[in-house]
């Protein structure tokens, strides 16, 4: 099947798509965000880049700790803390595939970002730039995790082997993993449950596929951007997305 018959096509269909079909939709993203950025415009045919607030993209790539003591950089002065108060995550309600989980949110004020800076390695301060693909654009895994947890059933393998192998043949460099929810639960449940699910999916392909872990980050958006916006509770708005940056 071409990767054309992926116009409008519900999540839960683009399990199927092969190797193929998924390394080309893979390069018209990478073509995409490439346009967008360098237009001046924000957007291009089937992407727009738009500005999240308090979303971080994480990259799945560990940091090393830095053990030559002659590189430790001198003291700083510690401002003090602002005590803020941190929403308690409502109990976990039964999203199909559930977690438990706690989050807490922060309310410092956040800086403008760089304008030399390209606008998806924002820093980290900054509102997050996201690019919100049309749905021909878009790969989306409708992936079955275990109830109250982020483990991943073995039967999804299959799904995530053939992500992983069009993401190894495709001519992309940086692949950013974004959880999907519905509506059930509160925000903020919603958006902690996004995370969890986005990060598991990356540690997967990582230790099972072989992709380098620097390709990688990681981002939670809840319930933000459903595939189908008629009906938020919608099976198919409980996803994974993939898209290719770079």
């Amino acid at each position: 099947m071409s990767c054309l018959g992926a116009l409008a096509m519900p999540a839960l269909a683009q399990d199927a798509l092969s190797v193929d079909d998924l390394t080309e939709i893979f390069e018209r993203q990478k073509q995409a965000f490439e346009e967008a950025e360098t237009s001046g415009l924000g957007q291009t045919r089937g992407l727009k880049l738009i500005t999240v607030q308090d979303v971080t993209a994480e990259s799945a790539a560990p940091v090393v700790a830095n053990t030559d003591p002659s590189a430790a950089p001198e003291p700083q002065q510690i401002a003090p803390e602002v005590a803020t108060t941190a929403p308690e995550l409502a109990a976990p309600t039964r999203d199909g595939q559930g977690v438990s989980i706690t989050a807490t949110s922060e309310g410092a004020p956040q800086r403008p970002a760089d304008p030399n800076r390209p606008l998806l390695a924002a820093a980290s301060d900054a509102p997050m730039v996201f690019g919100q693909l049309e749905p021909e654009l878009q790969v989306n895994l409708h992936i079955e995790f275990g109830f109250d947890s982020a483990a991943i059933a073995d039967d999804q393998a299959p799904k995530l082997q053939t992500v992983c192998t069009a993401l190894l043949a495709a001519d992309v460099d940086r692949i950013r993993i974004v959880g999907h929810t519905d509506s059930a639960g509160s925000d903020a449940y919603n958006e902690a449950l996004s995370v969890l699910r986005a990060k598991e999916v990356a540690r997967r392909l990582i230790e099972d596929c072989g992709l380098p872990p620097a390709r990688l980050e990681t981002v939670g958006m809840g319930e933000r951007f459903p595939f189908n916006e008629a009906d938020p509770r919608a099976d198919e708005n409980r996803r994974v997305e993939f898209q290719a940056l770079s």
